[in-house]
């Protein structure tokens, strides 16, 4: 393959760029499992949380595209990936350190809390999502070594795994040393759990842009005669549109349990406070263990297929245990965790 004798990437350079991403995944661990219970908690409607997370989505949707876009033209990865991280460490920091146009303005109306939460939690996510396309595309220009190109990505989804695992055993620590008992306490908690996990990814950030080189863009296949296609080709092609419903439901599955779970666990099972970071962890490391285990099998189209189906199958069973198991069966939710996790890692 074409760059494969290109010399391989050194294993400091790929440590550097490993970290890269550790800012982005804590915080997004933090956002999609415990937003909508930090927001409820402090006062805000089910409606009015649900309106901050949605404008969140909508700014990473536009973020996302409008970002591919222009790194695609003019490069500069760094300089996305700074600027991404600026908003991601500020306006994380004023989403759960408090409503700020509230304090401007010296007004606690649900109105106001809900427009400032909304415009915080927009600018994470177009900061959020600058980051995310800035550090995954610059793996193409650091190096044409297929196999390097590999070992990069596999360190940055490492790093991924020790970015969850971190946010959960912080959020463990502060449930379970910080009780709560007030609407200042559930704020304090939070918080704590939000700065930890601000400067531990800042500290990460800081290591990418000491040890990552800014890569220069380089065309793969010039001169070698390919036709570049149009962006609007892949909207004639059927399979196009299977792979998209395929991925977004997967993606309804993960992201919806994963926002809900806490409420679950705490408002329906009456469990302890620290389950909302154990059984979260309980789920990840099970999932990224048959990862491992999944990624040792040779696969086939039809083996793929029938591996998804087994992970929605369990899922159904999982959903209709929540549904119907009594509270005072609260401890098989540590078995159930372990079930969603292996589903998890079948269906992703």
């Amino acid at each position: 393959m074409m760059g494969d004798d290109e010399e391989a990437v050194a294993r400091g350079s790929v440590l550097f760029y490993g970290v890269g991403h550790m800012l982005n995944d804590i915080t997004a661990a933090c956002w999609f499992t415990y937003l909508l219970v930090f927001i409820t908690d402090i006062g805000l409607s089910p409606k009015d949380a649900a309106v901050v997370m949605l404008s969140g989505q909508i700014a990473d949707g536009f973020t996302t595209i409008f970002a591919g876009e222009l790194i695609d033209r003019f490069g500069h990865f760094k300089v996305w990936h700074g600027a991404g991280s600026i908003l991601v460490a500020v306006s994380f920091s004023s989403v759960f350190g408090g409503c700020v146009p509230c304090i401007i303005f010296g007004n606690d109306s649900s109105s106001l809390q809900t427009i400032g939460y909304s415009f915080f939690a927009a600018v994470f996510n177009v900061g959020w999502a600058a980051t995310q396309v800035s550090h995954m595309s610059m793996v193409n220009c650091i190096t044409l070594n297929s196999t390097s190109r590999v070992v990069l990505t596999s360190c940055r989804n490492a790093f991924s795994m020790v970015a969850n695992l971190s946010l959960y055993a912080i959020a463990f620590a502060v449930f379970h040393i910080r009780p709560s008992k007030t609407t200042s306490d559930v704020e304090n908690q939070y918080r704590w759990i939000a700065y930890s996990s601000i400067f531990i990814g800042c500290c990460f950030v800081v290591l990418f842009h000491i040890g990552t080189k800014e890569p220069r863009l380089k065309e793969e296949f010039r001169g070698h005669g390919y036709e570049k296609l149009s962006w609007t080709f892949w909207f004639k092609k059927l399979l196009y549109y299977q792979v998209a419903l395929v991925y977004m439901l997967t993606r309804l599955i993960t992201n919806v349990s994963q926002a809900f779970l806490a409420f679950y666990v705490i408002n329906d099972l009456r469990m302890a406070q620290s389950s909302k970071a154990l059984i979260p962890a309980m789920i990840y490391i099970c999932s990224f263990i048959v990862s491992i285990i999944l990624q040792e099998l040779t696969w086939t189209g039809q083996r793929l297929k029938g591996f998804f189906s087994v992970g929605g199958v369990l899922w159904i069973l999982c959903g209709s245990a929540f549904l119907f198991m009594p509270g005072s069966m609260k401890d098989v939710m540590y078995f159930l965790s372990l079930v969603i996790g292996i589903a998890n890692a079948l269906i992703t």
